[in-house]
This record gives C-alpha cells, sequence and structure tokens, in this order.
C-alpha cells in the first residue's frame, strides 16, 4: 500500500509534484491529496489528515496536542525555511520527523534585499509616487548621500547574506556581521568583519539588514532600545521575519526621526495584513515577496517533496531534518 501523504492548504495543485515521483520511479508508493479549506481549525487539520503517513504544511499551526491526535503521522515537511510553526520538541517526543527547504530561495531574498536598501538610499519608490502625485522634483525628500564608503551591518551570515556580500562590496560598502556562532576566520574568508555584540553592529551601521531565523531568542530581537542605538541617518531593512522587530517601537522610530527609514517584506501579522508601518512615507513595503520567482517555488516544492521520499519511500532520515524525531513510530 502506497504512503499516504496530505497536502494542506497548498496552492498550486499536485501536478508538477506527481510528475517528479513518476520521473523518480517512486509513483506507486505514493499517494497525494490536497486538502483546501478557509477553515485552519485544528479539527479540520486533524481529520484531513488523520490517515496520512505524512503531510506538507506552509504556514499551519502544528502543537503538540495537534501531534498527539495523529497516531499514525510519521513526517512533517515544511514548504518553507522557517520552522516556527512546528512544536520541534513535540515532534521529536512523538517521533515525527520535521523537515524544512533550505536554501530554495536564497538567491531571490538577497536580491530583493538589495534591491530595497538600493530603493531606500536613492529614494527611488519615493520619488516615484511624488511624480505620479504631480511633483517633478528631485530635490524632495532631501538629497540622498552615496553609499560608498559606508558601512552595512549584516545580522547573522547564512547563505542569504553571503550571496549579497559581493553585490554589497561592489557598490562600496564595508560589510560587518554580528554571528556568534561564526569565527572571525570563517568571516574574513567572505571579505567581511565579525564584530563582538549586536550593540556595535546596530551603532556602527548606516544600513542594517535582519537574516534570522525566528525563535524564542531573536523575538523582538531589535525593538525601542536596539533602535535607539542607531544613527538618526541610518536604514533597518527586514526580510527575515516580521517578529524579529517589535513593530510598535519600529513605527515610533521612524515616526520621530530616530531612524532614516526602512524597508520590510514581513509585518508581525501578516494574518490581518495590516500595520502601522503602511500609513508612514519613509517605509519601503512589500508583501512577503523576496522569496518569489518561478525557480524558487519550483525549487521548494521539489526539495519538500524529496524529504517526504526519503522518509517514507527509503525510510531514510531526510537530508533536511530539523529535529530528532526520524520518524520511529
Amino acid at each position: 500500500m502506497p504512503a499516504r501523504v496530505v497536502y494542506f492548504n497548498i496552492d498550486g495543485g499536485l501536478d508538477y509534484e506527481n510528475q517528479l515521483l513518476a520521473e523518480w520511479g517512486v509513483a506507486d508508493k505514493i499517494e497525494l491529496v490536497g486538502v483546501t479549506t478557509p477553515d485552519n481549525a485544528e479539527d479540520t487539520f486533524v481529520e484531513a489528515v488523520a490517515d496520512a503517513d505524512g503531510v506538507l504544511v506552509e504556514y499551519f499551526e502544528v502543537t503538540r496536542a495537534v501531534m498527539e491526535r495523529l497516531p499514525k503521522l510519521k513526517v512533517i515537511s515544511l514548504q518553507a525555511i522557517g520552522v516556527s510553526n512546528v512544536d520541534l520538541d513535540a515532534a521529536t517526543d512523538l517521533g515525527i520527523g520535521v523537515t524544512n527547504t533550505p536554501g530554495f530561495c536564497s538567491e531571490d531574498v538577497a536580491l530583493h534585499t538589495v534591491g530595497m536598501i538600493i530603493d531606500l538610499v536613492r529614494k527611488i519608490s519615493f520619488l516615484d509616487r511624488s511624480v505620479r502625485a504631480g511633483h517633478w522634483n528631485p530635490m524632495l525628500g532631501g538629497l540622498p548621500t552615496r553609499v560608498s564608503g559606508k558601512t552595512i551591518g549584516l545580522v547573522f551570515f547564512g547563505s542569504i547574506p553571503k550571496l549579497m556580500v559581493p553585490i554589497l562590496q561592489a557598490i562600496g560598502l564595508r560589510v560587518i556581521v554580528y554571528a556568534p556562532t561564526k569565527s572571525a576566520e570563517y568571516l574574513e574568508e567572505y571579505g567581511v568583519e565579525k564584530v563582538d555584540s549586536l550593540d556595535e553592529l546596530l551603532a556602527t551601521s548606516d544600513i542594517v539588514s535582519l537574516h534570522t531565523p525566528l525563535l524564542p531568542e531573536t523575538r523582538h530581537l531589535i525593538g525601542k532600545r536596539e533602535l535607539e542605538l542607531m544613527k538618526p541617518t541610518a536604514f533597518l531593512i527586514n526580510t527575515a521575519r516580521g517578529s524579529v522587530v517589535d513593530e510598535p517601537a519600529l513605527v515610533e522610530a521612524l515616526t520621530t526621526g530616530q531612524i532614516a527609514g526602512a524597508g520590510v517584506d514581513v509585518i508581525e501579522d501578516e494574518d490581518t495584513e495590516t500595520s502601522d508601518l503602511f500609513s508612514l512615507e519613509n517605509v519601503l513595503i512589500t508583501p512577503h515577496a523576496a522569496f518569489i520567482s518561478e525557480e524558487s517555488l519550483a525549487d521548494g516544492r521539489r526539495i519538500a517533496l524529496r524529504q517526504l521520499v526519503q522518509r517514507l519511500v527509503f525510510n531514510e532520515a531526510p537530508e533536511n531534518l530539523v529535529n530528532m524525531g526520524t520518524g520511529t513510530r
């Protein structure tokens, strides 16, 4: 009997996934079932996944209580990089493997982040709005300054900032990095400088770019105190996770001129799709779009499916296992 996998509230249909299974020679080993519902209640999820060996999700919050009601479940594949919506400790306790899709959109997020930096520094979107409002005046909003000779601080140093570094250096930026788990020698290989504290990075940088996962220790990593350390001419870029930044504190800092501006691809409450940031002229906002391209979406789908195949067809530990729950059920 083939393993049963439920794709819960995943857009795009399953034609591509079934094509991949055929190419991999395992189409008869896994049955993929798509479930789409506006109801994100736990009972709805449990009912949909009750007979499944695996489930693929993006944003649904998989709690301990949910997993305890799914005794057949062996693996949860996240079609995303972040894993904060799954209780990893519970999954480990219950013998459920949890996987993600690291690197599937690194190039896209890196380019988007650099684009935000250039847009803010050169006032591109601001001037575009001004022209469309009838103001043909390049001096509106004050004169921009060049980035050459200035400092950008990268908070953490994974695959995305690594791709950004050559571009940033090519336009003349000095790059410093706060990454507690990376040695100075390691960072030197990329031509960047290690700083010993987040406070030092914030006080030194003309641009601060966040690249942290959302973990308990990174929630509101940037708050009122941290924003007060930044230069009044500095820009903050967040293409990581909305809750890495204390949003009311950021709104206050932008409103009072504590910092010059911000570029955000993520907000704290994306369910409501509203934020006080939307009304501010010194903010560049995109709708959690940094990761999106035709190629990244295809890569993410392929990587996520491969994790399921590794566990359910070949009974192997998936290559992107993020917990110790190797599927002992």
